[in-house]
């Protein structure tokens, strides 16, 4: 080609020697000799007279017309090249993701780009060809309907319970099960498993009060608290608030000892279980709980049921799946209490205050009941008397599945889920979200049949059972396939109890989904406001009110056992909390005296299915892994003012430091490789996907056994290894410096520091990328 411009412009074909070219192919450099002069080295082509170029046509002329062809060639094949590859690109990634959240710039197609020419008329469907996320969203959103939720929640109208393992739940798994399959969803199927669930004995617990040989009989209650010791106890009876620790510890300071008393709480802030566990460090031998007045309006009469399992899934089956053909070792759950724990009604507390002769409340610690008194005078002789008689029962529950599959990536799951069995009627608890399971599952089946939808990832419907005694079916699915399922679920959406009123919104999430959330909370209207979005009504600093997970959300263990984003979103009335959850009265009528109930149900049934979508949509996934940056900076500056007690110890916290600079550094570096990748390559783009779904995964403490310690994250988890559990350690040395364990806290250190340095290195990529040292 040089030589033509030399001719074309009118000069002499300039002559070249030979040389070398390296050429790089897989990290191996191979030479390869070209000739790229005018005649050859020794004179001339062998055979060729040396002569005959006299009579040839002018070299220069002939050479022009020559040349002039192979320029046009190029030319023509370098345009017809430019105008394909930018053709191709075009139809492929027509945008790039909209920075205002308005969703109306995001063009990302949801067909399957990739596919062979072979495969294009097999995946044909009737409908659009290709759908951007504009068009889905609209189409989702006009596809749901309040009248389905309706129906669903006519299935529970006039049913006492669906207790797990018995015959309502059964049924209405089968239900289920019908609607799914009549759904035309790709897979359905059940996941049995035999557990054992303490239930109430021959007759109801009872409460008492003992005043000499006198025995008064207070409250003999349908409820009951699983998992509690069967025993009957007596003791005097002190009341602790919510039975957090800080109301132990206030009380403690009074000069009151605890042990062998019968403690009072009102339900709140914490989990029963949790009260439970601080009421038996504290000595106590008995609990009782209520809904007071002030916090759950119109419960006087009202006794809920619960569960006292400090943990997840079945407790006599801890860290195993409760598969039938399991041989288990003889081990039973730490979280087990060891005393005796009831609910009462507020009416009853208020009789029983009414014969405590002590001291009058703190002023922060009355609530709605008048009268209230902490504990007995020193002079007293009552007693509380309470008996349990709680018996274990073995259980078949079924968990029921519904998937539609990827057309990507189908060993890629968005999971969402509800809970369906209840103690009572449970129209809140578990069948709104059941009914907006269903509708979901309906509307995103729909899609694809019959409009179009080509989902990248797949997405799963799931129903779980014996979610009542701490998401007891969640749990075991998670146990059964732990080994799995972290490296193909990258989301699960938990759509319990998602309307317990409409004034405020409650918000529980992965900080890797934030921004998704946000993003579609700008996109989804205020049923309550018919001019603004559920954004408006968080406004900007929603993530501040973000309410941690506790065990009894289902999400808990997909976070804090398998190291899965979660989200779990709802509305309810944050100045007052709906009294009949987990009652004899969680009825479908109370449940409709909620104002525009369907539109909240509908409002959370589209955020939950957005956000399916979107995952299952995108060529990157949604998951905004530079949060946790933010959140472990976040952690620095709250240990940064013990940094001189810590270095008194002979101790340092600078490793932990470089650890936290190490994941922001792995950050910015994947950050850089999605940038410059090829969106178009598959592979590259499923490798960068796996990257980001493992940081979740990744601060699950590798150095703790998941049978003992099943709660590794270490930011969600519950245990020593903990930020949280660290951060208390080092408030100590202001506090109390000679309670500080220092070799605890050297372990603390090594855990949290090892872990974040671990998660760094997995988001940096292949082995190589790594920074070995800190």
């Amino acid at each position: 080609l040089h030589n033509c411009l030399s001719t074309q412009f009118g000069g002499e074909p300039m002559s070249y020697t030979r040389f070398s070219m390296a050429r790089q192919t897989d990290g191996d450099n191979s030479h390869v000799e070209m000739k790229l002069s005018a005649d050859d080295e020794e004179g001339g082509e062998i055979g060729r007279p040396e002569h005959l170029h006299a009579s040839r046509p002018s070299p220069w002329r002939s050479g022009k017309k020559f040349c002039f062809l192979v320029m046009a060639a190029v030319l023509l094949l370098f345009i017809g090249f430019l105008i394909g590859y930018l053709s191709y690109r075009g139809r492929v990634q027509k945008a790039v993701r909209c920075l205002d959240g308005s969703g109306k710039c995001e063009m990302t197609p949801t067909t399957s780009y990739l596919a062979d020419d072979d495969q294009t008329e097999e995946e044909e469907v009737p409908g659009p060809p290709v759908l951007y996320w504009p068009e889905l969203r609209a189409l989702f959103s006009n596809k749901l309907t309040s009248r389905h939720f309706e129906d669903s929640l006519r299935q529970r109208a006039n049913k006492y319970s669906f207790e797990a393992g018995r015959s309502e739940d059964e049924s209405t798994a089968s239900y289920i099960h019908d609607q799914f399959t009549g759904f035309r969803l790709d897979e359905v199927w059940n996941d049995e498993h035999y557990i054992k669930l303490q239930v109430k004995g021959s007759s109801n617990n009872k409460v008492s009060i003992l005043e000499g040989d006198a025995e008064e009989e207070l409250e003999s209650p349908d409820a009951y608290v699983a998992y509690s010791k069967s025993d009957t106890v007596v003791g005097k009876p002190i009341y602790v608030n919510y039975g957090v620790k800080a109301d132990f510890q206030k009380i403690q300071k009074q000069g009151v000892s605890l042990n062998e008393t019968i403690v009072i709480f009102r339900a709140g802030k914490i989990t029963l279980a949790e009260k439970v566990a601080n009421a038996q460090e504290a000595g106590a031998v008995g609990a009782l709980m209520y809904l007071d007045p002030y916090d759950y309006k119109n419960s006087d009469e009202l006794v809920p049921f619960g569960h006292a399992h400090l943990g997840t899934g079945d407790p006599f089956t801890p860290g195993f799946p409760s598969f039938n053909h399991t041989q288990f070792p003889p081990l039973v759950s730490s979280g087990l209490p060891r005393i005796a724990v009831q609910t009462i009604s507020s009416q009853a507390v208020g009789k029983l205050f009414s014969k405590m002769d002590g001291d009058e409340c703190f002023p922060m610690w009355k609530g709605g009941i008048l009268g209230c008194k902490v504990m007995l005078s020193s002079t007293s002789k009552m007693k509380v008397k309470l008996s349990v008689n709680n018996v274990m029962a073995d259980r078949k529950i079924l968990n029921i599945f519904g998937a539609i599959k990827g057309f990507e990536e189908p060993d890629r799951y968005v999971v969402i889920g509800a809970q369906r069995d209840s103690w009572g009627p449970g129209a809140a608890k578990a069948g709104v979200g059941t009914a907006m399971l269903l509708e979901l599952a309906r509307v995103i089946s729909d899609m694809v049949k019959n409009d179009g939808y080509k989902p990248r990832r797949s997405i799963i419907f799931a129903s779980w059972s014996a979610g009542e005694y701490g998401a007891v079916g969640a749990t075991e699915w998670l146990e059964g396939y732990s080994a799995t399922l972290h490296a193909k679920v990258f989301t699960y959406i938990n759509l319990d109890a998602a309307v317990l009123g409409g004034s405020h919104m409650k918000i529980s999430a992965s900080p890797l989904l934030y921004t998704l959330l946000e993003r579609i909370m700008k996109g989804v209207k205020d049923p309550t406001n018919d001019s603004g979005s559920l954004y408006n009504r968080v406004g900007s600093d929603w993530v501040k009110t973000v309410v941690p997970l506790g065990l009894d959300n289902a999400a808990f263990p997909f976070l804090a056992y398998s190291g899965i984003p979660v989200v779990s979103f709802g509305f309810y009335n944050k100045d007052e909390e709906y009294p009949f959850l987990g009652t004899s009265r969680d009825t479908v009528e109370n449940l409709r005296m909620t104002d525009k109930l369907y539109d909240l149900m509908r409002a959370a049934a589209e955020v939950a299915g957005q956000i399916a979508l979107r995952l299952s949509h995108d060529h990157e996934l949604f998951l905004d892994f530079e949060r946790y940056g933010e959140e472990l900076l976040a952690f620095q500056e709250k240990f940064l003012p013990y940094s001189q007690d810590v270095k008194a110890l002979g101790l340092t916290l600078n490793w932990l430091f470089f650890a936290r600079g190490d994941f922001q550094r792995a950050t910015d570096a994947l950050r850089r490789d999605i940038a410059q990748s090829d969106r178009e390559n598959r592979i590259v783009r499923r490798a960068l996907n796996d990257r980001i779904m493992k940081v979740e995964y990744d601060f699950l403490s590798p150095y703790l056994s998941p049978k003992d310690a099943p709660f590794r994250h270490i930011f969600f988890g519950r245990g020593s290894h903990t930020l949280q559990s660290l951060l208390e350690n080092l408030q100590l040395l202001n506090t109390s410096p000679d309670s500080v364990d220092v070799n605890m806290l050297k372990e603390q250190l090594a855990l949290v520091t090892w872990t974040i340095k671990g998660a760094a290195n997995a988001l940096a990529g292949d082995i190589w990328d790594t920074d070995n040292e800190l």
